[in-house]
């Protein structure tokens, strides 16, 4: 087998990574729950019923949704939730303000870490009509130092990490994933090579829908709208290292399985793919594409990764918690046949953690440093 591996990462940074936010705490739900079973007992023993049953069911239905969150690690803190609530109707909207200040706006995205360590923080919006992707919030953390006239002439490596699918959207690395967190902490103990990272959006302005970063027919062409537009437009707009030698590529869940579709298809861009929780094989694809078989077959990892040609190497970082023994097979599944076309992959198992945020999170310490190895000494022989 080929691997590449992973240099250690201080225990501060995978501590801070693994740790869980306020309002991902279990005493949450168990408090909801308590609080709808003493209403519960009010509403039997004291009339009128109809406030105490009103009650308890709304505690039921927080203890459920604080319960799910608790268990996917979706909202940290606050600050998350305000921005979660920003992305509803007005109302939500209104609500989210109240919560978290100021709205996010391209030129100064909401407060994140700040100190001599912390990544910056830019927002803009890559439109691409021609490939029906009618806007893309598209955030960029550049490293520390960006702006020091020192570093005028210093160019970057970077990272792209795709959201999951569906009801996904750029904004779940920062929160979520806790990406600038995690970028301060690794340059803070000199763990991290400068680098520039670009959380992208593939969702077509549609959420809601489970687009698996595919070029659809008749619809977003969104496989294109990432390796051609954004990269374009992130290379002409930012000091990078324009080369595949220098660029990642990685993703989440349904996000992962679109890097790993696209970086395969385009390793001509891609030098290293970074993958947690991922998939192999299409879940709505069969819908997306319209049945149709070549493009069935040319889009199913699984099927084409056996009999590919690689006229790049390509190292491959796949994660996975011990609670999600699927995502373990995949990755495994994966890994065994790039070794079997000779190219570099490596996995790595995160004890305690399933298919859901809190893995992802835990595991970006990890798919950093390496994309940082592969930039330094190459993605194979």
């Amino acid at each position: 087998m080929v691997n590449v591996p992973i240099p250690s990462i201080p225990d501060e940074v995978l501590r801070h990574a693994r740790k869980t936010g306020p309002l991902e705490s279990h005493w949450i739900w168990i408090t909801c729950i308590a609080l709808a079973l003493a209403l519960m007992v009010v509403a039997i023993r004291v009339r009128p019923r109809r406030r105490a049953v009103i009650a308890a069911m709304c505690c039921a239905l927080l203890a459920a949704v604080t319960g799910i969150n608790s268990y996917a690690g979706y909202v940290r803190t606050l600050p998350d939730l305000a921005r979660l609530l920003q992305r509803g109707g007005p109302p939500l909207r209104a609500l989210g303000l109240a919560l978290g200040g100021p709205e996010d706006t391209p030129a100064a995205p909401r407060p994140l870490p700040t100190g001599p360590t912390a990544p910056i923080i830019e927002r803009l919006d890559i439109a691409d009509p021609a490939n029906a992707v009618p806007s893309g919030r598209t955030y960029v953390l550049l490293p520390p130092g960006y702006t020091d006239p020192a570093n005028a002439n210093r160019r970057y490596p970077v990272v792209y990490l795709v959201h999951g699918y569906p009801y996904g959207s750029p904004e779940d690395w920062l929160a979520a994933g806790d990406a600038p967190g995690t970028l301060q902490l690794l340059y803070q103990y000199h763990a991290l090579a400068p680098m520039i990272m670009v959380n992208v959006d593939l969702t077509a302005g549609q959420s809601s829908r489970d687009w698996e970063g595919l070029d659809v027919p008749s619809g977003p062409r969104l496989e294109t709208y990432l390796s051609q537009t954004v990269v374009t437009t992130i290379d002409h707009r930012f000091r990078t290292l324009a080369d595949r030698r220098h660029r990642a590529l990685g993703g989440m869940s349904g996000g992962a399985f679109a890097a790993l579709n696209i970086g395969l298809h385009h390793l001509d861009e891609f030098t290293a793919l970074l993958l947690t929780l991922p998939y192999d094989a299409l879940g709505d694809g069969d819908r997306l594409l319209g049945g149709n078989p070549a493009l069935l077959a040319a889009n199913t990892p699984r099927d084409y990764l056996r009999t590919m040609t690689f006229p790049h190497h390509v190292a491959v970082l796949l994660t996975a918690g011990t609670g999600a023994r699927t995502d373990i097979a995949t990755a495994t599944r994966i890994a065994d046949a790039l070794h079997d076309r000779g190219q570099a992959a490596t996995v790595h198992i995160e004890q305690g953690f399933n298919h859901t945020w809190h893995t992802a999170r835990a595991t970006l310490p990890h798919l950093l440093v390496f994309a940082d190895q592969v930039f330094a000494h190459g993605a194979g022989p």
